[in-house]
Parts: structure tokens; sequence; C-alpha cells
């Protein structure tokens, strides 16, 4: 694909996936459409935590340094106690190398706009309000349908269009997300002056409670307990269940939870996990990042996943292989690395579920899984 920079691709989703993947093609010279059922990209989520190999990948796309502008850089992690007593405190590793921060929080619509802005700056052919209602896959070539009625005919149809992703059942993959037995109350607060770090809170009422820093003044707080009923389920003023629910923790979490209104915004969310281990493939369309492989968020590796999903997909599709040799090395590079992540946060997910479990060590699981996440994606 690198002698041929008039070569089309056509990516179905602009989340963190599809954008960053866009941009990298639409750099390396590759002719991008990208197709996003909402009336438009950008501005959607609350708070995110960047480990340093999803800062890699942004680097890379050239948008690290703007979304630095805004968000909070730190180099560790702190476990506590539900009363707030300090458990331990871990370094953070680099796992996006020398002159990258370890981890940095940040406000994913912050993101969001951001890839927004440079998809569009770079070229790519963004149509929003679309989607992908049918694919003719024929072997050298793709005719996708959109839902305005128009075909494009293309070199190759990626799907990055998440979890319940339409392109995987459309190219007859039938694996479906399952749920971990966890749902996560998400909020944006105001950021107390001694947080300095993201901090994890075990043993409460709840599975777990924690928070990153997000900027200089505003954090992101989340609370893991079962699956409640399903009309919490979105973005609600729910900020007075959110506090009553947090009851049980102390320390800057406490804080944290005591200051928000009743009426705040509260994102609660059922967690659920996909992993497709037959090719993520046929012929010449295939998935990434949630749509292959979505794992739970207590690792804080899901968007880094996709993120490097992007710019590994990108580097391989314009290293002048054919795309039928790609797609097949493509999985075989990855496929280990998010098996990996998805395998260990299942894990956690079983243990803060049942923290009397034999051998439970979510601190040095999580350290391992880190570790090991400094190798190059």
């Amino acid at each position: 694909m690198a002698d041929s920079p008039s070569r089309r691709v056509l990516v179905v989703g602009g989340g963190i996936t599809g954008s960053t993947l866009a941009l990298a093609l639409a750099q390396r010279g590759v002719h991008v459409i990208l197709v996003e059922l909402r009336r438009e990209l950008g501005g959607v989520g609350h708070g995110i935590t960047l480990q340093g190999n999803a800062l890699k990948a942004f680097h890379s796309v050239g948008i690290l340094d703007e979304l630095a502008e805004h968000g909070c850089a730190f180099d560790r992690l702190r476990m506590f106690r539900a009363d707030g007593v300090q458990i331990m405190e871990m370094p953070a590793p680099p796992m996006g190398g020398p002159g990258l921060p370890p981890t940095m929080g940040a406000l994913r619509a912050r993101l969001a706009d951001i890839l927004a802005r440079r998809v569009a700056g770079a070229g790519v052919d963004v149509r929003t309000g679309t989607t992908v209602t049918a694919i003719d896959d024929r072997g050298h070539e793709v005719v996708a349908t959109l839902s305005d009625g128009t075909t494009e005919t293309v070199d190759l149809l990626v799907g990055a269009d998440g979890i319940r992703s339409s392109v995987r059942s459309m190219i007859g993959i039938d694996t479906s997300p399952r749920s971990v037995g966890m749902g996560i109350w998400r909020v944006v607060a105001q950021r107390p002056k001694e947080m300095d770090c993201s901090g994890l809170y075990y043993g409460g009422p709840k599975y777990k409670a924690g928070y990153t820093p997000i900027s200089d003044d505003l954090c992101y707080a989340f609370l893991l307990e079962g699956n409640l009923d399903r009309s919490f389920v979105g973005e609600h003023p729910n900020g007075k269940i959110l506090k009553e629910r947090g009851q049980g923790y102390g320390g800057v979490w406490g804080q944290v939870r005591d200051s928000l209104a009743d009426d705040a915004v509260v994102n609660y969310q059922y967690i659920e996990a996909i992993l497709v281990d037959e090719p993520w493939f046929r012929g010449r369309t295939i998935v990434i990042g949630d749509a292959a492989h979505a794992c739970p968020p207590l690792i804080a590796q899901g968007a880094a996943m996709c993120a490097e999903d992007a710019v590994v997909l990108a580097d391989m599709l314009t290293g002048g292989d054919g795309i039928d040799e790609v797609l097949p090395a493509f999985m075989a590079r990855r496929l280990p690395r998010v098996k990996m992540v998805l395998d260990n946060s299942l894990l956690m997910a079983e243990w803060e579920i049942h923290p009397d479990t034999p051998g439970a060590d979510p601190g040095r699981l999580m350290g391992q899984t880190l570790g090991a996440l400094c190798e190059p994606a």
C-alpha cells in the first residue's frame, strides 16, 4: 500500500479507534473515507486515564502536545483501604518510552474533539449521520453500501464501530459481548488540591472506588459495584444517588463524593467484554479496537489497546506489503497483547467481585501487566 497513496480505505466508526486510524492513514497519503452514525465527531464522554502506551500512539499521530495542554500528567498510582489509609504506592512504568509521561488524565470529550479537528484537517472524507448497511467483498476490493443509499468501492474496509459492531456481524463473526458482572459509575468533579495521581480504594462496601486528575481543577471519579436496574444506565442528574451509593469510602475519594451536587450529571454503564479469537478479517474487511477486543476498565488499557491497533495497522498497511498479507500479520501481532490485557482485566474483575479468592493480589497483577506493556506494540 505504501507505493499507492491513492488507495482507498473506508473506516466505519469515528471514536478513538476509527479517528486515530483515519488520521494515521491520511498522514501517510492514503485516501480515507470515515463514516460515523452520530451527527458529529468529537465531544462525548467523561474522564479517561491514558497510560504511556496510549500516549505513544497519540504522539505518533501528532496530537499529544495539544492533549497535554489540557490534561494532567503523573507518574504513580496509589492504593488505599476504603477508609483512606494508604496500602501502597506504585510507580507507573514508562510504557510510552523515554520522553513521554507515564500516565495522563484527560477529558475524553477533549480527546475526541482534538481527533475530530485533526481528522478534518488531514483531508479525511468525513461523513456523519452515515454508516454501512451492506458489504460486498469481492476479494480484490470491497463495495460498501452506505445508509444514504450511495456505494463506495475501496481497497479495504475497517470496522472500528465498537463493542456492538455491525461490521463484525455483517462479515459473519458471531462473537458477542458478555457481562462481567459489574457496573461503573463515572463523574467529573472538582479536583482536591492533594490529588496528584490516580488512586484506587479497596475493601469497602462496593467493589472499588477510584479517581484520576484530568486537569488543573478537575478530576474523574468512579465507583464499581454490581449491575443495577437498567433505568440507571446512561447519563442522568444522579449526583445524589452516587453520593448515597459511595458511602463508606474516606480519604480524597470521600472528599470528591461529598463535593458533588445532588443534580450532578453521572454516567452509569454495565461493564462488558469481548474477544474475537477467530480471524478478525474476512477478505478485505477487518474489525479492530473494541469491535475485536474490549476489556473491562480495571487496568485502564481500553483506549490504549484501541489506539495501538490504529497506529500499528496504519504502519503495516503503508509498509510495502499487500493488504492480503497485512491483515493476518496484523492480527498475529496484536492478538497476544490484547488477550493478555483482557485476560488480566477479567481476572482483576473476578478478584474485585470475590476479594477473598486465594492468591488474589490486584496490585501485583496490575504491575505485571503494565510492565509487560513496556514492550513495543
